[in-house]
């Protein structure tokens, strides 16, 4: 069982910073998807990659997963740049 975790992005639709100090244990894809023969919709038997837990910091993440014993893989957030222009800047 593999997984992935990694800290939560901002939502770019939304200034707000909500949750972004979460961090986040995914499973991964263990069974390829499949589409039904009835009505055509994607899926699988896999609901490992239905789960998702939230945790405080990424130390408690890599715990529980070493706990657990979930090969876990930790990837890191790009740095957040701003790009700081008057809106007056638009217009030159």
């Amino acid at each position: 069982m593999a997984a992935r975790i990694y800290q939560r992005p901002k939502n770019a639709m939304q200034s707000g910073k909500a949750r972004i100090d979460e961090w986040v244990l995914e499973f991964e894809q263990s069974e390829a998807r499949h589409a039904d023969p009835l009505m055509g919709w994607t899926g699988s038997g896999d609901t490992q990659a239905q789960v998702q837990l939230n945790f405080a910091s990424k130390d408690d993440a890599k715990a529980y997963a070493a706990k657990h014993g979930i090969a876990a893989r930790v990837h890191t957030t790009p740095e957040r740049h701003l790009k700081l222009q008057a809106y007056a800047d638009n217009f030159n």
